[in-house]
């Protein structure tokens, strides 16, 4: 399959690249940096969200309307013809999924088998903990317990369907409820972790292949309900179980000194995934974490690509991105530059950037 893509790649005019996302999550970031570096913009967008992308389209150079998200599998010659270059985020692995992403023929700024990864619960914390960063203590359902878990399901929602226990027996039981409604089909990738207490918070990286270097490119506190809302009540007045649905995000820095180990753990994940799933990491991921109150960081889950917490920083930059740029840089913005730098330096470089 790489060798079409590189074979599609070839045919590319470098001076005349697009660059091609899904109309959802991330995708007005994503738009709003490539015309800033001057690069062709397209959305392919549902006719249910189409009014929202309307509001901006100043920021869209080609609309290509699709029933669903899965049917950009059928955009190929199309995308091809616009010397596209796919960025993908969350909702291209939730409504597309990551194996049938794969089966795309077009340029995909990053790793696209990272993706894959990603969407195994399993597969993402022995990645992690292969890398040497510290991952909460893991459970199977044939362990008993005393800890309070979270139980995870696999996949991109948000956090939806996310569930706290006390119990295997607690376990269990909200987990049949789950298979007999087809909520989840089996419990393979099924996650459950010991709840680790402290401050969650996302660090988002750019790994850039043309520079070899890992940049911070900003840090965000995901704000859940109702997890978030049950804080402002004291736990004695409400008998709610807590939800981890994602609503919105928040921007936050960390204290200086734990700069290093954030930049470490990133440095590790991208050694790692250059190991087990090359090339490697390439261009926006982020370590989802708990910082705790011995200053240690665990890491409970990545994202292979670009997250939603990012668009916190459109347009102005993370306080992280200045200092590497001098400008204001926010993740859709470096996607476009690291694009646009490689067709400047010719298809060699930018064979490194896409697969």
């Amino acid at each position: 399959m790489r060798e079409k893509v590189l074979e599609n790649l070839s045919r590319y005019n470098l001076k005349d690249l697009s660059v091609a996302v899904l109309g959802s999550h991330s995708a007005l970031q994503i738009l709003k940096g490539a015309k800033e570096e001057g690069l062709r913009t397209i959305l392919v967008v549902t006719e249910k969200l189409k009014p929202l992308y309307d509001e901006f389209s100043n920021l869209v150079d080609r609309f290509i309307c699709v029933r669903e998200f899965a049917d950009v599998l059928n955009l190929e010659r199309e995308l091809l013809r616009e010397n596209a270059i796919f960025v993908p985020h969350g909702s291209t692995v939730e409504y597309v999924g990551a194996e049938r992403f794969r089966e795309l023929n077009v340029p995909v700024f990053g790793n696209r088998d990272l993706m894959v990864w990603e969407s195994s619960q399993k597969r993402k914390i022995m990645l992690l903990r292969e890398a040497g960063i510290e991952v909460p203590r893991e459970y199977s359902l044939e362990d008993q317990f005393e800890d309070l878990v979270i139980v995870k399901l696999p996949g991109a929602k948000g956090g939806k369907y996310f569930f706290v226990a006390r119990s295997r027996e607690e376990v269990l039981r909200r987990l049949r409820d789950y298979l007999s409604k087809g909520i989840v089909p089996d419990l393979e990738e099924v996650l459950i972790q010991k709840y680790i207490i402290g401050v969650p918070m996302y660090f988002h990286y750019f790994y850039s292949p043309l520079f070899d270097r890992v940049e911070i490119l900003g840090i965000d506190i995901r704000y859940e309900t109702n997890v978030d809302g049950l804080r402002r009540l004291p736990l004695r007045d409400v008998n709610v179980e807590p939800t981890f649905v994602v609503v919105g995000n928040l921007p936050v820095v960390i204290r200086e000194k734990m700069l290093l180990k954030v930049l470490d753990y990133g440095k590790r994940f991208v050694r790692k995934t250059k190991e087990y799933i090359p090339p490697g990491a390439i261009g926006p991921f982020c370590l989802e974490s708990i910082v705790v109150d011995d200053e240690r960081i665990v890491v409970f889950e990545f994202s292979g690509r670009i997250v939603a917490g990012t668009n916190i920083y459109i347009g102005y930059g993370s306080p992280y991105g200045w200092l590497y740029w001098n400008e204001p840089m926010y993740m859709g913005k470096r996607i476009a530059r690291e694009i646009k730098i490689s067709a400047e330096m010719g298809h060699e470089a930018l064979v490194k950037i896409v697969t």
